[in-house]
């Protein structure tokens, strides 16, 4: 399932388990079984970001798990989901 994360300081519904940074989740699917199982996944994929050597940090603005190579706003999980841009 494809999740779209956009950075936010307010009300973040997962944080990184690393350094704490606050993400605001849109999914593809609205069931809260599939949601809470694909949970682990986004969690190990922020964790992720901090191992690449290339990669500081977590972007700066929106992005998909499991990456997508179109933009984020374009993504299932932002049209499903309602995200705003």
């Amino acid at each position: 399932m494809q999740v779209l994360c956009k950075p936010s300081d307010k009300s973040p519904d997962v944080s990184c388990p690393v350094c704490g940074k606050g993400f605001i989740l849109y999914w593809e699917r609205s069931s809260r079984v599939q949601q809470e199982a694909t949970l682990p996944k986004v969690q190990q994929a922020l964790r992720e970001h901090h191992d690449n050597p290339g990669f500081v940090s977590h972007p700066d603005s929106a992005f998909n798990i499991p990456s997508w190579s179109g933009a984020p706003q374009f993504s299932a999980a932002a049209l499903l989901g309602g995200a705003a841009f």
